[in-house]
């Protein structure tokens, strides 16, 4: 690994959430995401894709026409560049409808640098904002 040039820094390019009512879904993660300086980077018909610099997190109505589910013991985690975007992302996501599973604060359990919040959107799925804090460790 170390031998391969321009490795990008994460692992991940894409993942994608259902749900069931995609103009509402669409307008929660514009409003929340935007908390994180992330907005809208395309559209097709049914999904919109969000990032900073290229569309890596997906919201759209099932292909198969059917029901979006949760995804009982996934969330998806953001990345913030402070404790105030994840207090701001936290305070937007529950003004919109989401549900708490986790006020803003440290995670001791994850090690003293993490800070990070956890809400359902409005369709259940889990999703949190954190910040590393490397003062803090």
């Amino acid at each position: 690994m170390a031998d391969t040039p321009n490795l990008p820094p994460s692992i991940m390019s894409h993942v994608s959430v259902g749900t069931n009512d995609y103009e509402r879904a669409k307008a929660f993660y514009t409003a929340v995401l935007g908390t994180l300086e992330v907005k809208v980077m395309m559209e097709h018909p049914g999904a919109v894709a969000f990032g900073r610099a290229f569309p890596e997190f997906w919201v759209g109505v099932p292909h198969d026409g059917g029901r979006a589910q949760v995804g009982n013991g996934s969330h998806f985690g953001f990345l913030a560049v402070s404790k105030a975007q994840v207090d701001a992302f936290y305070a937007k996501a529950l003004e919109l409808g989401g549900q708490s599973d986790g006020a803003p604060g440290p995670r001791d359990l994850y090690g003293p640098q993490y800070y990070g919040a956890f809400v359902r959107d409005l369709d259940g799925h889990k999703i949190e904002a954190m910040f590393w804090d490397e003062a803090a460790g």
